[in-house]
C-alpha cells in the first residue's frame, strides 16, 4: 500500500491559502487551530488530521478532493488540472462553463 505523502498535501494546503491571499492567522481562527498548527502543517512538521483537513479545506473553500488529488493512483492528471482552474473561477464564469459543457 502506497503511504500517504503528507508533504504534497502540506504543499497544496499553503499554495491554495497563499493564491486566495489568506493568512495563516486567517485559516487558523476559520479552521479552528492556532496559527503554530497551521505553520506545522503547512511546513509539513505534523501530520494533519482528518478533521482538520475538512476544516481547512472548508476555509479554503475547496474540496478535500482537491488538496488530495496527488493521492490517488488514477491517471486523473487532466481532470486535476480542470478543477485547478476551475477554483480560480467566479460562480458567474462556473456556470458559463457549465453551459458550453453542455452543448459540447
Amino acid at each position: 500500500m502506497k503511504e500517504i505523502n503528507f508533504e504534497q498535501i502540506s504543499k497544496r494546503i499553503k499554495e491554495t491559502r497563499t493564491a486566495r491571499g489568506l493568512t495563516q492567522e486567517y485559516l487558523a481562527n476559520a479552521a479552528d487551530v492556532n496559527v503554530s498548527h497551521i505553520s506545522n502543517i503547512e511546513n509539513n512538521r505534523v501530520k494533519i488530521s482528518l478533521p482538520t483537513l475538512v476544516n481547512i479545506c472548508n476555509a479554503l473553500d475547496v474540496t478535500v478532493d482537491y488538496i488530495l488529488a496527488s493521492e490517488y493512483t488514477t491517471d486523473a492528471t487532466l481532470d486535476n488540472e480542470v478543477i485547478k482552474r476551475l477554483h480560480s473561477c467566479s460562480d458567474e464564469q462556473k456556470n458559463k462553463i457549465l453551459k458550453i459543457m453542455d452543448i459540447i
